[in-house]
């Protein structure tokens, strides 16, 4: 058992992308993989906290255009129109093939939820089980809330990030707005979007009693610009996803035993989303945290620890 990597690679999957990826943990062991958040935040060594490596082979891999996956949106040049749910869904299959593993345990969180359920949803076959948490669904409707009704709770920062963008943009979507700012050939457009962008995701993630935090990851240019840049891609589109698809299907997921953990209070993923869900999934255990916001404070990472511990045995 190693929590470093006992292998990695860059798995070739079309379209001119290489997707990282590494295995760590018993190579004997339930396998598991990691879907991380974003889209574009990339897959921390964090992930690894949660699991007895004794006991798993976890996956961990970076989305296409982030992380240690190439080519990287952090560059001016680089073109996303092949980055899509459903590219990604086909990677994560293509990976799992590789790497003969037959049926794995997903882990995912905030976007990684959305991702964790509509690959699942499609590979029903290939999960054994199923631990998210900041439930996301991606719909038309939440990322109306996350980039334009959040600003009722937040109205003085809402006005600062709307008035990012165009006056001829404003009323309309603001992601996709944001998203042709941030492929603007100027680079100084460029950054003041992505700074815009990424002051908004502090403060719509901010949480009960600890107000807004500033995330040190944004203070690197490139990981702003890549992170803003995939973010507003995805929202700007509604993840590919037909409206409300994720929660009308989860019965193709029956038999597949699920936890879903979400705040009472996180204001980025409101309860709705994976209750929603949780009423056409007979096997999902829905767990609502009290005081609780995005993200996996003390409270939420013990419930996700304690799930994934319980899934080792079986």
């Amino acid at each position: 058992m190693t929590i470093e990597p006992y292998d990695h690679g860059l798995l070739e999957v079309g379209d001119g992308h290489r997707v990282y990826w590494e295995v760590c943990g018993n190579p004997e062991g339930k396998p598991a993989v990691v879907v991380h958040g974003g889209p574009g935040s990339g897959a921390g060594q964090f992930w690894k906290k949660y699991f007895d490596l004794t006991k798993y082979k976890l996956v961990l891999f970076d989305q296409r255009n982030c992380g240690r996956s190439t080519p990287d949106a952090g560059d001016p040049e680089v073109d996303l129109s092949t980055n899509t749910t459903w590219h990604l869904i086909a990677d994560m299959e293509q990976l799992r093939e590789q790497l003969g593993i037959e049926r794995w345990l997903v882990l995912g969180a905030s976007w990684g939820a959305t991702l964790g359920l509509a690959y699942a949803e499609q590979h029903p076959s290939a999960v054994s089980e199923i631990v998210l948490f900041s439930v996301t669904n991606t719909t038309r409707r939440e990322v109306e809330w996350v980039t334009r009704e959040m600003g009722r709770v937040f109205p003085a920062e809402w006005a600062r990030f709307r008035d990012g963008v165009p006056e001829a943009d404003r009323d309309g979507n603001l992601a996709l707005a944001y998203s042709r700012l941030l492929h603007d050939p100027d680079p100084e457009v460029r950054d003041r979007a992505a700074r815009n962008w990424c002051a908004w995701e502090d403060t719509h993630v901010a949480t009960h009693g600890a107000g807004i935090q500033p995330d040190p990851r944004y203070d690197d240019p490139r990981f702003r610009l890549r992170f803003a840049r995939l973010v507003s891609h995805y929202w700007g589109h509604a993840a590919w996803l037909e409206e409300g698809v994720l929660e009308r299907k989860a019965d193709k997921l029956a038999g597949i035993p699920g936890v879903l953990i979400v705040g009472r209070l996180d204001f980025s993923s409101p309860v709705e989303a994976a209750w929603k869900v949780a009423q056409r999934w007979p096997d999902a255990e829905l767990t609502i945290v009290e005081h609780a916001g995005h993200g996996a404070g003390p409270a939420v990472a013990e419930l996700v620890t304690d799930a994934i511990a319980t899934f080792a045995d079986r």
